[in-house]
C-alpha cells in the first residue's frame, strides 16, 4: 500500500469539455476587450492571443524546465490589453482569463467515485496531491466550485512551476517539496505518457485510467494498475481490495 497518491486533473478526477476554436469566442471576447478600449476583430484577437501564447512561452527560464515549459497564462490576457494602449493590472488579466475560460466551457463535473476514492485513501492514512498541467486561474477555482480544493495535502500546478509533465522536473518539484519515497508513491492519470511514462521516469509506480479524454495510447503502457475502464470505483478497488465497497 502505498503512502502518497499523485493525481493528474483533467480526464482523471474532472470530466471537462472546452473548445477554445468556436467563433462565438473569439467573438465574445473580442466584445469585451473592445468595450475596454482595446479594440480587436475575432480573427484578430484570435491571431495575438496564440502569437502571445508562443512569446510567454519562450519566455519561461531554462532553468525552470527541462523539456516542457509552461507560461503563465495571465500574461497573454495583459499583453492583449497592453498591445492596444489599455492599462491592465493582474486582476483585470486574471478576470479576462477567468471569462475566457467559463466561454470556452461546454461542460465540468467530477467523475463518479471521485469523493469515495479519496476517502479510501484517508482512511488508510495516505496523502493526496494533485499534479496538473494547468493554468492556475482556470484550475484553482474550477476545484475550489467543483468542492475538491481542500481534499489536497498540496495543488502543484504547471503554470506556477514553468514546467509541465512528463517534464521530470515537474515530478521532481512535488518529491523534493515533500520529501516524497518514489517507492512510496504513485501516480494517478489518464494519459500514458504525460502521467504514466512521466512518472516512470521519476521512479514511480503508476494507475492508468483510460476515460472519454485519454489520448490514444501508441507505445507501452508503463502502469502498475491499468483500469482501460477509465473508473474510480475500480480503481479503489484496485489500491483498497480489502476495503469496504
Amino acid at each position: 500500500m502505498y503512502k502518497n497518491y499523485i493525481f493528474d486533473l483533467y480526464g482523471t478526477l474532472v470530466d471537462i469539455n472546452t473548445n477554445e476554436y468556436k467563433h462565438s469566442l473569439w467573438k465574445n471576447m473580442a466584445i469585451i476587450y473592445s468595450m475596454s478600449g482595446a479594440a480587436y476583430t475575432p480573427k484578430e484577437l484570435k491571431k495575438a492571443y496564440y502569437l502571445h501564447l508562443k512569446d510567454q512561452t519562450e519566455k519561461v527560464p531554462s532553468d525552470k524546465y527541462t523539456t516542457n515549459p509552461e507560461p503563465q497564462i495571465e500574461y497573454v490576457f495583459q499583453s492583449l490589453y497592453t498591445d492596444k494602449g489599455v492599462e491592465c493590472d493582474m486582476k483585470l488579466a486574471e478576470v479576462t482569463g477567468r471569462t475566457f475560460r467559463a466561454l470556452s466551457l461546454k461542460y465540468i463535473k467530477l467523475y463518479d467515485g471521485v469523493k469515495e476514492l479519496f476517502s479510501a485513501i484517508r482512511s488508510n492514512r495516505g496523502k493526496i496531491y494533485l499534479l496538473s498541467n494547468a493554468q492556475r486561474i482556470f484550475t484553482e477555482p474550477e476545484i475550489r466550485m467543483l468542492g475538491i480544493y481542500d481534499e489536497f495535502d498540496d495543488v502543484m500546478i504547471s503554470s506556477d512551476e514553468g514546467c509541465a509533465k512528463p517534464d521530470i522536473m515537474f515530478y521532481k518539484r512535488i518529491l523534493n517539496k515533500h520529501r516524497l519515497n518514489p517507492s512510496e508513491s504513485i501516480m494517478i492519470g489518464n494519459d500514458y505518457i504525460t502521467d504514466i511514462k512521466g512518472a516512470y521516469e521519476a521512479g514511480m509506480d503508476s494507475l492508468y485510467l483510460h476515460t472519454n479524454i485519454s489520448p490514444e495510447i501508441k507505445g507501452e503502457l508503463l502502469a502498475k494498475y491499468k483500469i482501460m475502464s477509465g473508473s474510480l470505483i475500480e480503481a479503489r478497488k484496485a489500491l483498497f481490495p480489502d476495503t469496504d465497497q
